[in-house]
């Protein structure tokens, strides 16, 4: 069963976050481990409620276990810590598909 990551990102400086390395690590990492960008950032509209995510990622791995076995690499950890460093704000969540 399908899995996402789902994050709302919104970095304090942009244009270090891009310079860091961290955009291109995130999707090397994550396709390793059958990940496959399905949001990255683009338009939103809030349909309903008063939530108002950021920068929406929502990442489609193979399953929760290669989810969560990617996210808690030592590699993508490291990069984990520069995401962190420039977007501190940062939330995540992981939640499986329907079957």
């Amino acid at each position: 069963m399908a899995a996402y990551l789902m994050a709302d990102v919104l970095p304090e400086d942009m244009d270090g976050y891009r310079k860091s390395g961290y955009l291109e690590a995130a999707v090397r990492t994550a396709t390793g481990f059958g990940g496959q960008y399905r949001v990255r950032g683009g338009e939103m509209t809030v349909l309903e409620g008063d939530w108002k995510p950021d920068r929406m990622v929502i990442i489609e791995f193979p399953s929760m276990d290669a989810l969560m076995t990617w996210y808690r690499t030592p590699e993508y950890q490291e990069w984990a810590a520069v995401r962190q460093r420039f977007a501190p704000n940062s939330k995540l969540v992981a939640v499986e598909g329907v079957v």
